[in-house]
């Protein structure tokens, strides 16, 4: 029971490095000037599509001491919602939701639950916050739209897309040839804390491309130092469609919410 717990610790503290991914960026601001006046449209990026998603996982999470593994069953309708149910050594660990308001974590081992609001994220670290930029990062799409004042840089195999968003200065790598995003870097100068994530193992689902493996690895400064953090994901099915998937999800009533 005591390694269940510690385990169960371990996945919370990884979904909230999850969460602060794309929220933990601080600092000043910075104007991004285009460094080559090229029209929206000369990167083109494949982007995932679909109405319904559905796949299996293994996901490891590591920090500065430690790794642990979990498996999960993952859902998604487009715009709408993410669901996972997650499994440790066969035994039900936890499931997250994540819909237009919040993303609610519950876990059974812990008895217990969290639900972090976007708009309360988005205030706390001054970074806009919301279900498209979450499910942006799980398929591999830019996390931020194009738009026409980002920078453009021509590399020999790779475009590389550059954004300014608040705070955070944003790296996209697309590869010429396939047109898939395949690392994206996210740094804030005044705090030195960064982000990378990378996709490969790129295979058809649909009539598109999805990588099938990623890493993300967050560095951070806490009080206790610097941090380091990394989340592998290795999806071993994945399928599109239009058929109706079920999300079931509730909250026993005897959980706390922390």
């Amino acid at each position: 029971m005591h390694h269940c717990k510690t385990l169960e610790k371990k996945i919370r503290q990884s979904f909230f490095v999850l969460g602060i991914i794309l929220l933990s960026l601080t600092g000043c601001h910075r104007k991004l000037v285009p460094l080559l006046p090229k029209p929206p449209n000369a990167i083109d990026i494949q982007q995932i599509d679909f109405e319904y998603m559905h796949g299996k996982a293994r996901l490891a999470f590591r920090d500065n001491n430690r790794e642990r593994e979990v498996k999960a069953h993952i859902r998604i309708r487009k715009d709408s919602v993410i669901w996972m149910k997650l499994t440790v050594i066969g035994v039900q660990g936890g499931s997250v939701l994540a819909n237009k308001d919040s993303i609610t974590i519950v876990s059974n081992v812990q008895k217990e639950y969290y639900v972090f609001k976007y708009e309360e994220l988005s205030k706390k670290f001054n970074f806009k916050v919301n279900y498209q930029v979450v499910q942006a990062a799980l398929l591999g799409n830019p996390i931020v739209p194009r738009r026409p004042e980002d920078g453009i840089e021509e590399e020999t195999f790779f475009n590389k897309l550059i954004q300014q968003e608040g705070t955070a200065r944003l790296e996209n790598l697309i590869n010429k040839n396939t047109k898939k995003l395949e690392r994206v870097d996210i740094a804030e100068a005044k705090t030195g804390n960064s982000v990378k994530i990378e996709y490969a193992d790129f295979q058809p689902v649909g009539d598109k491309l999805f990588p099938y493996k990623g890493t993300i690895e967050v560095v951070y400064k806490t009080l206790q130092g610097i941090m380091n953090n990394t989340i592998i994901f290795e999806y071993t099915k994945a399928e599109v469609g239009n058929r109706e998937l079920r999300f079931p999800f509730n909250i026993p009533r005897r959980y706390d919410r922390r």
